[in-house]
């Protein structure tokens, strides 16, 4: 499968656990969402959620924060 030249999720963290934990960004909004995943061998869980901020709006990051210098 080719590659997609203009994805709508860019990765910008991840980290091995037990299982996985990933910060991915929305390239349309900007939304940051963390996901974790989970597979000991007996039983696989996953989960998705949006980051938010202390007073409990989303955590934002500009998409043009990832586009390359002109």
């Amino acid at each position: 499968m080719a590659k997609n030249k203009n994805p709508r999720f860019v990765e910008i963290y991840s980290q091995k656990t037990s299982g996985r934990i990933k910060v991915l960004v929305d390239m349309a909004t900007g939304v940051n969402y963390l996901f974790c995943a989970e597979d000991n061998g007996f039983t696989s869980a996953s989960g998705l959620t949006a980051m938010l901020n202390a007073d409990g709006t989303p955590v934002v990051t500009p998409p043009e924060t990832f586009l390359p210098p002109q």
